[in-house]
């Protein structure tokens, strides 16, 4: 039981926790980039004629024939029509996605109690579990990932050891202290604390001088 009051939804996260949504920003991500290829070849092609129609390299006859064919057939009026119309809706496209306010929003974990809605960022969850890890002794240069799922968190602490400590004992005890910690801190059960071990310290030789 919640002492805050009780939790409708234990948790759910927010910003990154639909898998359509993160569908979605996927396909639209893929479909910026191909516009933006297809963007950036058309300018490249229009660029290279304008380059050589300048430096001379295209004959006035064959240019004043290409002017001529966009006038008189339809064929090349609707070509150049249709890609005018491409380059221009792109340029709508990449117009707006440059002029709108960002609408990110940081993925955060979300409990509804009955006075309202209580919202941790990913980010918050993340330093706390270094916080935690951090108390065990023999582990350097940690570095934690979080993720959501629908049994509870699936926190990965990344650490180097001394070298002098036992790496099951070691691993353990942060499992543990990690877990503790977050679920007394935010509430949140947690699923799984999982350690990978990069590294060992490598200790400098200490050389002791002796005076003759």
């Amino acid at each position: 039981m919640n002492p805050y009051g009780s939790i409708e939804t234990p948790y759910r996260l927010q910003g990154v926790s639909s898998n359509y949504r993160k569908g979605t920003a996927y396909v639209g991500k893929i479909v910026d980039r191909l516009l933006l290829l297809l963007y950036s070849l058309i300018i490249f092609v229009a660029s290279i004629f304008a380059l050589f129609t300048a430096s001379s390299w295209i004959p006035k006859d064959k240019a004043e024939q290409v002017l001529t064919n966009f006038y008189f057939e339809k064929s090349y009026a609707y070509t150049a029509i249709a890609l005018s119309l491409v380059v221009l809706l792109i340029s709508v496209r990449f117009l707006v996605l440059t002029l709108r306010p960002g609408r990110s929003q940081a993925p955060s974990i979300d409990q509804r109690t009955d006075f309202g809605d209580i919202r941790i960022s990913i980010e918050t969850v993340e330093n706390l579990s270094l916080k935690a890890a951090g108390r065990t002794k023999g582990a350097k240069d940690l570095r934690s990932r979080v993720r959501v799922n629908q049994s509870g968190l699936e926190i990965t602490i990344r650490t180097i050891v001394d070298g002098e400590t036992s790496i099951p004992e070691l691993t353990e005890e942060m499992q543990s202290t990690v877990k503790t910690y977050i679920e007394e801190i935010t509430g949140i059960p947690v699923a799984s604390v999982t350690v990978f071990v990069a590294n060992i310290v490598q200790s400098a030789p200490t050389f002791k001088s002796r005076v003759e």
